[in-house]
């Protein structure tokens, strides 16, 4: 039997550094230790270490310095690992960009962001320089060419840095270290400051607990996840090189090679979302490749049901516990155990260490519910971002001025403090764990001519979690069909926020503010009865 507590015990107090000491750490720790296999391609710690010291030579030699916003456009890549952490040693700020963005919403990140330099992937280029028209405060571009050391290209830059390193003093607590981009409930996204505090405690909270489930150092994380999001940059990247683990970069999924990738590797720890998890549940040929060394499956970024976690765990032999984040909490807040008698299946577990957790009442977050009493979820932690970047009002309804977190998520929490998601106060959508906000999908549909009014919603689906279906009301003497219509949003928007299915109705429900209202039509699509 686990002598564990459902109450995990506090590692306070909490060291204050700067992100980057962390990768010098793993470095003495074991620098000759294999750190990152890209393809054919692989970095010691030590390497990883020299090259980002040189890439954040080559940008101060560029003129970036401390506080400086750069974008980073690329796919999963050790070129992403070695660029996010020169940026921060230079004391400039990662804002990640989904490589999925079309591109005005990459034009939206870096305007936003006030980025002035982009790293962008030889893969993207094409996508950034639609986007640069729109992003008129980019002056500088690097490409990363993997195969090339062009002058001027990401490898050029690190070939030609200077030996100089850059020196800066950083305030962990109050310096941001990366701006990664979270969808509100209307809008477009928003930029969620992180400090170098936030990162650092978030994997003490990840790595750091006497339990079964944490990254080790002798772990292999295969890096499936994108990079971009924060789940990948902090769980994966910053976890395992806290963790002194090695990392085996993934780009675009493929399930024979995700299994090919794990088998080959010897993978120890699985991240991943839940429609891999759905996927490894179903494919036969699951059965062909040994996953023996996979001690863990970890799920996050969508909650699973309890029958579909035990059909997971059942079918690939090895524990499959769930957790739960938010980019404005670095994410991770919340995480199951792996210990048998301890892991309750259907629950993102009982809070990380020092990290508060309480319910609240939907209409009234001054007032705590009763256990298995349905309401938000609040959080408060040193992993809790300081704000969102220059949207002080969004910041105001999201954080408390004494530092809870609004989650927007309804949940129920037993007598032993697990956490049960129910459903998202908040209407965003999560499709295959990415956050789709309805008010910009119903922006894009109203660009249509034949188009008078729409409304956005999730619709529940096995595979993806939720898929975006929209309410859509005909122009007079419009004649577009649905094909038309999704075809006309996949145009303008990240493939994950192509509208899935369209429905034509006559009028879109509102309220007398003239508030679309959403709650209407899920309860209308689920057969639900409207109050």
């Amino acid at each position: 039997m686990s002598t564990l507590s459902p109450t995990r015990p506090s590692l306070a107090p909490y060291e204050s550094y700067p992100l980057q000491d962390m990768l010098k750490r793993a470095v003495q720790r074991d620098g000759s230790k294999t750190a990152v296999i890209d393809g054919d391609r692989t970095f010691t710690f030590r390497e990883l270490d020299d090259l980002s010291d040189k890439f954040a030579s080559a940008l101060a030699a560029e003129g970036v310095s401390k506080g400086d916003h750069i974008g980073l456009l690329a796919p999963n890549c050790v070129e992403f690992v070695i660029a996010f952490y020169g940026i921060i040693k230079v004391g400039a700020v990662a804002t990640t960009i989904n490589s999925g963005y079309r591109e005005r919403e990459i034009a939206h990140q870096l305007n936003d962001s006030a980025a002035q330099t982009l790293i962008v992937h030889q893969a993207l280029v094409e996508m950034a320089d639609a986007a640069q028209d729109m992003a008129k405060g980019v002056t500088k571009r690097i490409v990363i060419e993997p195969e090339s050391n062009n002058a001027g290209t990401f490898w050029g830059l690190i070939e030609s840095a200077p030996s100089a390193i850059p020196s800066v003093t950083v305030n962990p607590k109050e310096d941001l270290v990366a701006l990664p981009y979270s969808s509100g409930t209307t809008g477009l996204s928003k930029g969620v400051m992180l400090t170098h505090h936030n990162l650092t405690s978030n994997v003490r909270q990840l790595n750091d607990r006497s339990e079964q489930g944490v990254i080790r150092q002798d772990d292999v994380i295969l890096v499936h996840l994108p990079l971009f999001h924060i789940y990948g940059m902090e769980i994966l990247m910053n976890g395992s090189i806290g963790a002194g683990a090695t990392q085996i970069m993934m780009g675009r999924f493929d399930i024979e090679e995700f299994l090919k990738l794990m088998s080959n590797h010897k993978v120890t720890m699985l991240f991943t979302a839940p429609p891999v998890g759905l996927g490894l549940s179903q494919y036969p040929g699951v059965a062909h490749y040994d996953l023996s060394a996979l001690r863990v499956g970890f799920i996050g970024a969508a909650p699973l049901s309890a029958d579909l976690q035990g059909r997971i765990q059942d079918k690939v032999g090895f524990s499959i516990i769930q957790g739960y984040g938010m980019t404005e909490a670095s994410p991770l807040t919340n995480a199951d155990f792996m210990e048998p008698d301890m892991q309750r299946m259907g629950s993102i577990g009982t809070a990380v260490p020092d990290t508060e957790q309480k319910v609240v009442d939907l209409e009234d977050d001054t007032k705590e519910v009763g256990v298995d009493e349905i309401g938000e979820l609040m959080l408060r932690g040193p992993q809790v971002m300081k704000g969102y970047y220059n949207n002080a009002q969004a910041t105001a309804d999201t954080l408390t001025e004494d530092g809870w977190l609004h989650t927007g998520d309804i949940v129920r929490m037993d007598s032993d403090r697990y956490v049960y998601v129910l459903d998202r106060k908040k209407e965003l959508i999560k499709y295959k764990g990415f956050q789709v906000p309805p008010a910009e999908l119903e922006g894009v549909l109203l660009e249509h001519p034949g188009i008078s009014d729409a409304a956005v919603i999730g619709k529940l689906d096995d595979e993806s979690g939720e898929i975006p279906k929209a309410f859509v009301v005909r122009s007079p003497d419009s004649e577009v069909s649905d094909a038309d219509v999704m075809a006309f949003v996949a145009g303008k928007v990240a493939t994950f926020k192509h509208i899935r299915e369209v429905e034509f109705i006559d009028a879109i429900p509102k309220n007398a503010s003239g508030k679309i209202l959403r709650r209407v039509l899920i309860e209308q699509e689920r057969g639900e009865t409207v109050v």
